[in-house]
């Protein structure tokens, strides 16, 4: 679009504001918006013609027994939707966009994989955690050598530290495993936490869109400059890929909130968990991640403590792990739940985006 738009302005001066970034990144959300609302009811009505349908664990709550065989695997939406956009509005002569877009999509491949197995076989099992794990590092691994390979300045491979100026630790060659963990944990979380109708997706968006705003402003030389954030060339470009994700997952939220149509499966969230983990270590904000995902990270916590106690003590702690079941269980409606991590992972994300200014 960019090639096609610097033909265009000789012909029409008008055409330049296609080259802003902010405008390209609001074309994106609605482009990736309007794709997932126009094929999101052909997709749906395919996946159900195929039987491709959830599988329900059987020790879970009750309620969700009525959700056995709605449709899953509806994150290839998202991921279509991201891919057609990005490819469409973001200037592709930039790594950073590359990088995402490969860390997304083989995500997406091993959450496919892992669903068509799970389908399959009509249980809950799918590809081994082992494999699952293995292929995640293989990815993640050549996404954070590229990155490492490829940094041009110091900050590229330093840990920033919010809230604080000028305070950033470098990590040298510490960065590889550490921006791995970010990766692979971030998938993980949102796929934890991808247990009822819209609860991973709209956390999801959110930070996705605060770390778009995140990514504008360190590579705007101005804007970085002004807030003490080490501006990084380029990677102002990952703003179109976040409104991307937005717009899609705005568009994909249509059919799966409560009740949902559609699933995100292992295909959408790994991706989309991918894809976030690898935004946030292009703009060097791992520990705002953190804050503003405090919802991904409470979900897996609750996950290894319960595994832990039940290994060391053989007693539980929640009386079902991800934290969501254990409120459904505790008698919250599947509704409230949603809502109430909606309303925290809007409160931290307003926390870590507080970090752009309180330094």
């Amino acid at each position: 679009m960019l090639l096609i738009a610097d033909w265009l302005s000789q012909i029409n001066d008008g055409f330049r504001v296609i080259q802003y970034i902010t405008l390209r990144a609001i074309f994106a959300a609605l482009s990736s918006l309007i794709v997932c609302l126009v094929f999101g009811p052909i997709m749906i009505r395919r996946l159900q013609e195929a039987s491709i349908g959830q599988s329900v664990r059987q020790d879970g709550p009750s309620t969700h027994l009525s959700k056995a065989g709605t449709p899953t695997m509806g994150g290839a939406m998202i991921l279509v939707a991201v891919a057609v956009s990005v490819l469409l509005w973001s200037d592709l002569s930039v790594s950073h966009v590359w990088v995402v877009l490969f860390v997304m999509v083989s995500f997406g491949i091993i959450g496919w994989v892992d669903d068509y197995r799970k389908v399959l076989k009509k249980n809950s099992d799918g590809l081994s955690a082992s494999a699952k794990f293995f292929w995640q590092s293989v990815a993640a691994f050549v996404a954070v050598l590229f990155i490492y390979m490829n940094a041009r300045t110091v900050s590229e491979v330093s840990l920033l530290v919010p809230f604080v100026k000028d305070v950033s630790i470098y990590l040298g060659l510490w960065f590889l495993p550490f921006a791995f963990v970010v990766i692979v944990g971030t998938s993980n979380a949102v796929n934890l936490t991808d247990g009822l109708d819209g609860l991973a997706i709209m956390p999801a968006v959110m930070v996705a869109a605060a770390l778009g705003i995140f990514a504008y402003v360190t590579g705007h030389s101005v804007f970085s400059d002004y807030l003490g954030i080490p501006g990084i060339r380029g990677v102002g470009e990952l703003t179109v890929f976040c409104s991307s994700l937005v717009g899609a997952g705005l568009g994909f939220l249509w059919f799966n909130t409560y009740p949902a149509q559609v699933f995100m499966g292992d295909v959408g969230a790994l991706a989309i968990g991918a894809a976030i983990g690898v935004t946030a270590v292009l703009v060097r904000q791992e520990i705002v991640l953190l804050i503003m995902g405090g919802v991904f990270v409470m979900e897996t916590v609750s996950v290894v403590m319960q595994v832990t106690s039940f290994k060391l003590t053989g007693k539980r702690i929640f009386r079902m792990a991800p934290l969501h079941h254990h409120f459904e269980l505790k008698g919250w409606p599947e509704p409230r739940v949603i809502v109430r991590f909606w309303i925290i992972t809007f409160i931290l994300v307003l926390v870590g985006m507080a970090s752009l200014k309180i330094r």
